[in-house]
């Protein structure tokens, strides 16, 4: 069912006068509907209309969740298999005029590029695909034939010696969003055959298995912080916390530190990044330990380093939890500044949606009076612009993160 095809009594929900909708977001809570007609059932594209009768847009549906309502469109609109065409064509078209890496970025973002839970990465010629709201995951099928035609999807080929020249989709639907939703954690190969992805970074190959590495494979947005970090590295004492698989520690490495160091506590996580650093012939010690353990320990022996990393995974999902993240944050950089030498340089980063730029600047500033440190802000980090944050959407910005060089005391 297309544009125009719709049944003249489409379901649909009036909003309250005061709904974000009104103000340019895309969700619409359960505690902003004013009035539901037609009997939407869930995951159905439903109308979104104000108290005056007037079109908002089309959304899809879950009485489910807290989010009932998420618009996809502002215009009457199916979700058929040429509206996914399009909108991950545009996706891409946008990416390819920012000029990402053509072979390894995000092709979609959720709402940042107008579907609704459904998350896209590109790895060479594999293709992860995450789903999180029930609308999107009902029709899978349809995502998956829209992806195939849509961005250069080359399916196996027969050639001269065998099947060859082939890509893959993978979904990696394990998000403990989707639970929110009503659904279950789904793993599994959509098309293609899986095999171990090959990339590289800074000069760094990584190999990856994509079906059991972090989330949708590995930390896109962080791609274009490797190089800023790496290119302060030569000649410098490097401890990478929060490590994962090593990336930061071994771009460091290949960059000319004079000694890394990579602290993470998930064992097979160590275990790649050890991997790496063999294929890669670089030099790095890995700790498998609690972070903030291993930083007690280390400032109880004296330790000192001269640049410190710090990306640790989100330590809040919810409002609720903020006063905890924040005293999280607050003991880490803690604990962190004391370990800087005299002129040391950290970089800070968080992924937790509800810390925001003030509170994180705030939190970097307790800390420092803590540790009775100074410092100066060499630049703030972004997410990367396959990561888009739409203005009217708060909740598509969920990334950022500052340099600091320590200011000597006098």
């Amino acid at each position: 069912m297309g544009v125009g095809s719709f049944p003249l009594l489409m379901a649909g929900i009036v909003v309250r006068p005061r709904a974000r909708i009104l103000h340019g977001n895309d969700w619409v809570f359960s505690n902003e509907v004013l009035k539901v007609f037609g009997e939407p059932a869930d995951g159905e594209v439903i109308s979104i209309k104000d108290g005056r009768d007037k079109m908002l847009g089309s959304a899809i549906w879950n009485s489910k969740s807290q989010i009932v309502a998420r618009r996809f469109s502002h215009r009457r609109q199916d979700l058929d298999l040429d509206f996914f065409k399009r909108r991950i064509a545009q996706a891409a078209d946008y990416r390819a005029r920012r000029q990402v890496n053509p072979r390894l970025h995000r092709v979609v973002w959720s709402e940042s590029d107008g579907l609704p839970g459904v998350i896209l990465d590109r790895y060479s010629d594999q293709f992860v695909l995450q789903l999180t709201t029930l609308g999107m995951d009902q029709r899978k099928e349809m995502i998956v034939e829209a992806i195939e035609s849509g961005i250069g999807f080359q399916p196996m080929v027969q050639g001269g010696h065998g099947l060859e020249a082939h890509a893959t989709i993978i979904e990696r639907s394990d998000a403990a969003v989707r639970r929110t939703e009503g659904l279950q954690p789904m793993t599994g190969i959509l098309r293609g055959e899986a095999r171990e992805c090959e990339f590289e970074i800074c000069g760094v190959k990584f190999l990856i298995d994509l079906l059991s590495a972090q989330k949708t494979g590995f930390y896109l947005d962080q791609l274009p912080h490797y190089p800023a970090v790496a290119e302060l590295a030569s000649g410098k004492r490097i401890l990478d916390c929060f490590t994962n698989e090593g990336a930061f520690a071994l771009t460091c490495a290949r960059a000319g530190a004079a000694e890394v160091i990579g602290v993470e506590m998930q064992p097979n996580a160590v275990a790649a990044a050890r991997e790496s650093a063999k294929r890669n012939q670089l030099t790095a010690r890995w700790v498998e330990q609690d972070v903030f353990a291993y930083l007690r320990a280390a400032e109880k022996a004296g330790a000192q380093f001269d640049l410190i990393i710090l990306d640790p995974p989100s330590f809040t999902k919810t409002k609720s939890g903020i006063r905890d993240a924040i005293r999280g944050y607050r003991e880490l950089h803690l604990r962190a500044f004391k370990l800087l030498s005299r002129d040391g340089i950290l970089a800070t980063f968080s992924c937790s949606h509800h810390i925001s730029d003030a509170i994180l600047s705030e939190t970097i500033s307790a800390a420092l009076v803590d540790a009775r440190r100074s410092a100066r802000r060499l630049r703030r980090f972004e997410q990367a612009l396959d990561h888009p944050v739409v203005p009217t959407m708060p909740e598509t910005e969920y990334f950022k993160g500052v340099l600091l060089e320590m200011k000597p005391s006098i």
